[in-house]
């Protein structure tokens, strides 16, 4: 049996390959079955070891200590299987065996390996992509794609949406566009492609162009998972750029939060949804926009994930509506768990821009800007993009501002 890219997989039922196959168009298009569509490989060939390796991929890339039990027995059962599967599959299982122990680097050498052989392998490239850019490390995503470049051609756009997104990430914004419009005409049901276009609007303050762009690509997104409420959230940004805000409040309510959606149901506290929930309700405030109680329900969020640490660069967006809502204990609580973190940049970074956020809203900004100046050129190093680091800039430069209006 071969996948859609013409890699062996080891499965001899054709019912598991061609759920194989249903699960990794469902995985790269951020579909809303995707979980559906691996657990349906699994049923169709429980000793299918790739296939149990999806699932704690899948497991994973939700970025929550809850998930994590999950992901740890997917590991075991795929590693129980692995005997038969071919040393691409095998290598997988050993990158999921190190990411489940937090070793990221190791399991990004995994995927890079599997790559440097199997330059076509679409669960290695995706997952290089996407764990560079949480980890910190978003410079290296565009060298990771172009090594492999020459085995997709132009014609694929799943992977021109990603290298759009990388050269989008390095600044190189021509590239980028043309790259990412191709992506979408190739595939408009292309989300990530659509997103990388997004993002060349955003940081060239082209906001009509922006909410022209995502207004005419909706009709196509029909299907797709909670990345949708990444997508809306850029539009509000190009609103937020044109100071309206009724309308930004509005998409808030009716599609980056809705509590009501089925999406939201089924992942209350997933990390993008934090992140761009948080980071909207700030940024509105930095603006004076009263946002009402809407920091109440991600208090009560953040409170349940003091101490998951999995997803660093959500860690300010919790601090964010624990410092809303005064809930003063729980955010020392926080930050003692940051200040004991095993992980670096959580203790060098996370946590004084979190000591950051709450000292903001305490209006100690002469506190924020000596907390945040030794460490303004480290932000990089907890994830996100600069679109979406940019809500810190902004806290910094209004504390600055403040502090300097007082010494005038």
């Amino acid at each position: 049996m071969k996948d859609t890219y013409e890699l062996p997989i080891s499965t001899s039922t054709v019912a598991a390959g061609d759920a194989f196959n249903r699960a990794l168009v469902a995985f790269a298009g951020f579909d809303a079955d995707v979980v559906e569509r691996v657990q349906a490989v699994q049923k169709a060939d429980p000793a299918f070891a790739l296939g149990h390796c999806l699932w704690g991929y899948v497991m994973m890339l939700a970025y929550s200590r809850a998930a994590l039990p999950v992901a740890e027995e997917a590991a075991r059962t795929a590693a129980a299987h692995a005997a038969g599967a071919t040393p691409r599959e095998q290598a997988h299982v050993r990158a999921l065996e190190r990411w489940v122990a937090g070793d990221v680097d190791g399991a990004l050498r995994e995927w890079e390996a599997i790559l440097a052989t199997s330059p076509r392998d679409l669960l290695a490239l995706r997952l290089a992509h996407a764990n560079y850019f949480w980890a910190g490390r978003g410079a290296e995503m565009r060298p990771s794609l172009e090594r492999v470049a020459s085995h997709w051609g132009d014609r694929d756009s799943g992977f021109l949406a990603c290298l759009a997104f990388a050269l989008e990430e390095t600044g190189d914004y021509e590239a980028a566009e043309r790259t990412g419009r191709r992506a979408v005409e190739l595939d408009p049901t292309e989300v990530w492609g659509a997103h990388a276009v997004a993002h060349v609007l955003e940081m060239q303050r082209r906001s009509e162009e922006g909410v022209a762009w995502l207004a005419g690509l909706e009709p196509n997104w029909n299907g797709k998972g909670a990345f949708l409420h990444h997508l809306w959230w850029h539009r509000a940004m190009f609103h937020l750029a044109r100071r309206e805000f009724d309308t930004v409040l509005d998409l808030y309510d009716r599609r980056i939060r809705n509590l009501q959606s089925p999406l939201v149901t089924a992942l209350p506290d997933f990390h993008v949804d934090v992140q761009n929930a948080a980071s909207m309700l700030f940024r509105l405030e930095l603006r004076g926009v009263p946002v009402e109680g809407r920091w109440s329900e991600l208090a009560e969020k953040a409170e349940a994930r003091i101490g998951d640490q999995l997803s660093v660069w959500t860690l300010p967006h919790w601090m964010m509506a624990l410092a809303a809502e005064g809930r003063d204990a729980q955010s020392g609580l926080m930050l003692k768990a940051l200040a004991e973190s095993e992980n670096r940049a959580v203790r060098e970074v996370a946590l004084p821009v979190c000591q950051a956020v709450l000292a903001h809203r305490r209006g100690e900004h002469e506190r924020v800007v000596a907390l945040m100046t030794p460490v303004r050129n480290r932000l990089a190093e907890l994830g996100g993009s600069h679109a979406q680091r940019d809500v810190v800039a902004q806290l910094y430069a209004d504390s600055r501002r403040r502090v300097e209006r007082v010494a005038a």
